[in-house]
Parts: C-alpha cells; sequence; structure tokens
C-alpha cells in the first residue's frame, strides 16, 4: 500500500504540471496582444534557440561651445584735411581771372585770349598746368598754385590782359614781313597793321558767304572813302578802303550787332568803329593787303 501510494503521488504530480504548462500556452495564445518587441520574434524557418540582433548603440554628443561672437568698436574715421582755399575760385570774374588766362596763354595751356571769366576751358587749363608741376589736378586755384605759376611767367603786359581781337592773331603771311601791309587771316578772322614785320594794331574781321567770297592774294590800296555808300546794296560803308574791284576794308554796322552770324558781299568788315577809323587815318594809297588762310 506504501508503494502504490507513492508511486500513484509522483503520478499525480507530474499530470498537475502538464496541466499547468498547457494552461500557460493557452492563455498566451489566447491574449489579444503581445508585448514582445518585434525586433525579439523569431523569423519563420530561424532556429528556435537563435538570439535577437543586438539594437545599435546610441551615442549622445554634447554640442562644443562657441563663444558668443562681440563686436568690436570701430574707431571713427579721421574725417580728410578741408581742401585749401581757392584764391580764384570756377565761376567768378574779374582782372585776376584776365591775369590768370594770360599768364596760362604764355605758357601755351590756354589757347584764347583773356576773356576775365572763369570757365570750364580755365579749369582745363589750371589742371594741366597743375599735373605739369606736380600739384593736385583740382582744376581749383588755390595759394600753392598761383604762387607756382606767378614764379613761372612774367606779369602781363596791358596787351595780353585786354587783346585787341576775340582770337588770337594768326602767324603773318611772308609777304606781310616787310613794308606797309593789311595782313588779313581768313584763319583766325583778324587784321593786322603791320609795318616792317611789327604788329601796330589789329581787331576783329569777318569775309564774304560763299555766293560772295572775299578774294585772296596781294593786293594794295587803290583809293579811300571815309563815308562811302554802296552804290550796288545802298548801304553805307564808313572808312573804306578799297584794295580789289569793289572789295574793301571798311566799319560794318552789321558786324557790330550781329557778329558772325552774317557775312558780307566779299567786302572786310570791321566792327570796331574807333579803331577802324585810326587805321583808315594812318594806311595811305598804295600800301599793301595781303588776304591769306
Amino acid at each position: 500500500m506504501h508503494r502504490i501510494s507513492v508511486a500513484g503521488t509522483a503520478l499525480a504530480t507530474a499530470v498537475l504540471a502538464t496541466l499547468v504548462a498547457g494552461c500557460k500556452e493557452q492563455g498566451m495564445a489566447g491574449a489579444g496582444h503581445s508585448r514582445a518587441r518585434p525586433e525579439a520574434r523569431q523569423s519563420a524557418g530561424a532556429p528556435a534557440h537563435a538570439t535577437p540582433a543586438p539594437r545599435p548603440h546610441r551615442t549622445w554628443h554634447k554640442p562644443s561651445y562657441k563663444p558668443r561672437r562681440t563686436h568690436r568698436p570701430v574707431p571713427p574715421r579721421r574725417a580728410a584735411p578741408p581742401a585749401p582755399a581757392a584764391v580764384i575760385a570756377f565761376g567768378t570774374s574779374g582782372e585776376r581771372v584776365r591775369e590768370l588766362q594770360a599768364r596760362l596763354r604764355r605758357l601755351g595751356l590756354f589757347d584764347r585770349n583773356p576773356t576775365g571769366y572763369f570757365g570750364t576751358v580755365t579749369r582745363s587749363s589750371v589742371q594741366a598746368y597743375q599735373r605739369a608741376h606736380g600739384l593736385a589736378a583740382t582744376g581749383s586755384v588755390d595759394s600753392r598754385t598761383w604762387n607756382s605759376l606767378r614764379t613761372a611767367t612774367k606779369r602781363p603786359t596791358r596787351d595780353e590782359l585786354y587783346p585787341p581781337t576775340a582770337n588770337p592773331l594768326a602767324k603773318p603771311d611772308p609777304r606781310c614781313m616787310t613794308g606797309r601791309v593789311l595782313c588779313i587771316s581768313k584763319t583766325s578772322r583778324t587784321l593786322a597793321w603791320m609795318i616792317n614785320g611789327k604788329v601796330v594794331s589789329a581787331m576783329d574781321v569777318r569775309f564774304g558767304s560763299q555766293y560772295t567770297p572775299t578774294r585772296e592774294g596781294l593786293f594794295q590800296v587803290d583809293f579811300k572813302s571815309r563815308d562811302h555808300v554802296s552804290t550796288i546794296y545802298h548801304t553805307p560803308m564808313p572808312y573804306a578802303m578799297f584794295f580789289s574791284g569793289g572789295q574793301a576794308v571798311h566799319y560794318s554796322a552789321d558786324f557790330a550787332a550781329r557778329g558772325y552770324s552774317g557775312a558780307s558781299h566779299g567786302c572786310v568788315n570791321v566792327r570796331d568803329k574807333g579803331r577802324i577809323a585810326a587805321l583808315f587815318d594812318q594806311v595811305r594809297t598804295g600800301d599793301k593787303v595781303v588776304v591769306y588762310k
């Protein structure tokens, strides 16, 4: 009896263990969800004892410290030194401007007669002088430029300050260098009264149009008429000095009023009445007349 009870007890224990294990598997299979990690599940055909792949190890790197940028104070800029004060300023006019132009013209930097007005042409001439003498080419006449220019040139004469013609006289024709000559240049539009190669007086002149041109060549004064009136055009021709047929040197009120916008009928017009009157008194019949380009 004792042996049977032991054997029965062992058998009952084994049966109970089997029933408990079966209940656990049935409970797990019947559950609606599984808490197992996806990566721990076995794939089809994998051995029952295979271990899941390890998860990658993630490390957290602390961001490196970047110092905060700071703006360095910018030192204040030094103000540029003021430009030297102008002794003769652009846009001004007067006797000093006339002297400036006469001095520049003596150096060949100003190709006009002095006008007394400081314009763009004068400024360009000043810049040319400044560049040639190592000065700042500002075009403004400061004390340094003015002193340099006065040292480099002689004091202008009155004729240089107040030339008798608007344009510089042209180089005289060789035929003008001897005797008493009315030397008339079509290029410079000037008349120079010359005696033995020296200019005694000069004045502005204008000529005939393309339809009635003033003849060129060597002539002489045929006759003079102080209060002449044209027999063809019936216009006054004061202080007329005829040199080639009906062509003469004479005063023209139209030239004095309109300038070079008009033209003569072949005569040599003079617009300065005082100068032509003085010339009329000096010129003699038989004096040479040279008209050239």
